[in-house]
């Protein structure tokens, strides 16, 4: 191995889910249900933006005395729910704001110190590993020192807005918000932008209660899917039901995930719901949520229990192999191939299936256990960091890692599979050394993905990633322990002998093979055997 490498996170097993998503389309709406709708959200959507101004003005000096009276003032124009439903979800959006000004203000200060330290150096001189050389051309020099300055000019307003508290964020999105000035790029008409634009500003959201009635007062759906919305109070008017709220016409029905569901609202507890619209396909949607609670987390010794399988996640397709306990691979690769390119919904589609197959085939092989990177590429996406190397940046850009453990780790919890999650580096490396030339044959080809899953896979189990260890310096034989990895003290016929194939195994064996693996007789006249046999008399008898 080389040396001066970084120290490498012990593996651990992956908490389950916090929480539960359903979605379903509301059907069968009136027009006169499609208007009350987009009055009650629209008018709740001028309060959250209300809201949202008020929150961004207190920055990080908001306290509860300052959330009291954004409620307050909120409560005549809706309702105390709805009042605070909307002072929650503003507070969410600031701190994500805020969170996201720091990941920004944080990689711009990384891309400067990338670019002063490049810039000092020597035209031409060469960098190593982990330290960047100098430029090539003095054209590329000139070029970098203006992007240096635009940067510093950059980080000095972000630190300014960090240090006062500001943030900018956008109800409906900065980037819906910036589509209106390209509309022929994006495809769209005027008209089709500022329905998309109001459908994405609207607030139709409540949070959960338990012990009320179907687990929530301000959106309830019932067991047998009538929804009804309790109105705010400027738009009670438009209630068809008493207690000023308005019953739809269309029915709800879950299918995934329904009698879990329908469970939670029978007990009366907690579910949050979400009413949106889709202005591109004219329908209407309902999403349901839930948190779980939180299960206990699997021992690392008995997940592996029954081996592990391996998985190397890459632009379009997983690589995956099956692991026994003692870290052989067994049976032959798989790879699961997806295509992230196309629309969202297109590539989350693609991801899930990928993820069910791997699940089937972990669930058919009994193996309770599957191993994968923390791969965290926040930081590696930056110009300053790949330079030109174009293509490598919009590749790690376009893996879905958060979203990939996130699906992984949810479908995962409802098959009783464990997600073990292992340090990433030199997997790749060490993999194709150790793995990937002793696997190939003539009649299967091994990858530099299938021999990372290998070492994904002998990481989580705490073998080492070399194929055999050396024997113990005092001693070549095996009197200080087993000098292989391959099998434990305990497993059955580790020490016996290797079964007897005749002819030749490898290329390098000579035809006679047969022949000159017999015993042989020695040269040396003490080691000669002899012919006679060696015979003891016994003791005469005597009288």
């Amino acid at each position: 191995m080389d040396k001066g490498l970084r120290k490498l996170a012990a593996p651990f097993v992956v908490p389950g889910p916090s929480g539960v998503a359903i979605r379903t389309r509301l059907k069968q709406l009136t027009a006169r249900d499609e208007e009350v709708l987009r009055r009650v959200g629209a008018h709740l959507g001028t309060l959250a933006c209300r809201d949202l101004k008020a929150r961004c003005h207190d920055g990080p000096g908001h306290d509860a005395q300052a959330w009291a009276v954004r409620k307050r003032e909120l409560t005549p124009l809706s309702s105390a729910r709805w009042a605070g439903a909307i002072t929650k979800a503003t507070h969410e959006q600031w701190a994500l704001a805020r969170r996201s000004a720091l990941a920004h203000l944080q990689n711009l200060e990384s891309g400067v110190r990338t670019l002063r330290h490049r810039l000092a150096l020597p035209l031409g001189q060469k960098g190593g590993k982990r330290v960047p050389g100098g430029y090539r051309s003095r054209r590329e020099w000139h070029a970098k020192a203006r992007r240096l300055h635009v940067l510093e000019d950059r980080l000095a307003r972000e630190r300014a807005d960090w240090t006062a508290g500001r943030v900018r964020v956008v109800r409906g999105g900065g980037r819906l918000a910036r589509m209106r000035h390209q509309l022929p790029a994006a495809q769209l008409t005027e008209l089709q932008w500022r329905a998309r634009w109001e459908a994405a500003r609207w607030f139709l959201r409540a949070d959960g209660e338990s012990g009320k009635r179907y687990g929530n007062e301000t959106i309830r759906i019932s067991p047998d899917g009538q929804v009804s919305i309790r109105l705010p109070a400027p738009l009670k008017q438009w209630a068809n039901a008493p207690h000023g709220r308005y019953v739809l016409t269309g029915r709800a029905a879950f299918a995934h995930r329904g009698q879990e569901w329908a469970d939670r609202v029978a007990a009366n507890r907690a579910i949050a719901y979400r009413i949106h619209h889709d202005p591109a396909r004219a329908r209407w949607y309902v999403t349901a949520s839930w948190q779980l609670p939180a299960s206990p987390a699997v021992p690392l010794a008995a997940a592996l229990a029954h081996g592990v399988i391996g998985v190397d996640m890459n632009a379009d397709h997983l690589a995956a192999w099956r692991l026994d306990v003692h870290g052989n691979p067994t049976g032959s690769p798989r790879r699961f191939c997806y295509d992230l390119t196309g629309t969202a919904g297109h590539r989350d589609a693609q991801l899930r299936h990928a993820l069910t197959r791997l699940l089937n085939w972990a669930r058919s092989c009994g193996v309770r256990a599957i191993a994968v990177e923390d791969l965290d590429f926040t930081a590696e996406k930056t110009r300053e960091k790949h330079g030109r190397n174009r293509r490598f940046r919009h590749l790690v850009s376009g893996l879905p890692t958060g979203r990939l453990r996130a699906r992984l780790v949810s479908m995962a919890d409802r098959t009783g599979i464990t997600v073990v999650a292992v340090d990433p580096a030199y997997t790749s490396k060490w993999g194709a050394q150790h793995w990937q030339k002793p696997l190939t044959s003539k009649n299967r080809k091994t990858s530099r993905h299938d021999a990372a899953s290998i070492a994904i896979a002998r990481r989580a189990q705490g073998h080492p990633l070399r194929r055999r260890t050396a024997p113990p310096r005092t001693h070549r034989s095996d009197g200080c322990g087993h000098r292989t990895v391959q099998a434990g003290p305990d497993a059955p016929g580790r020490e016996g002998p290797r079964r007897r194939l005749p002819g030749p195994r490898t290329r390098s064996v000579p035809p006679d093979a047969e022949r000159t693996r017999a015993t042989r007789t020695p040269n040396t006249v003490r080691g000669v055997r002899s012919e006679r046999e060696r015979v003891q008399d016994p003791l005469p008898l005597t009288d």
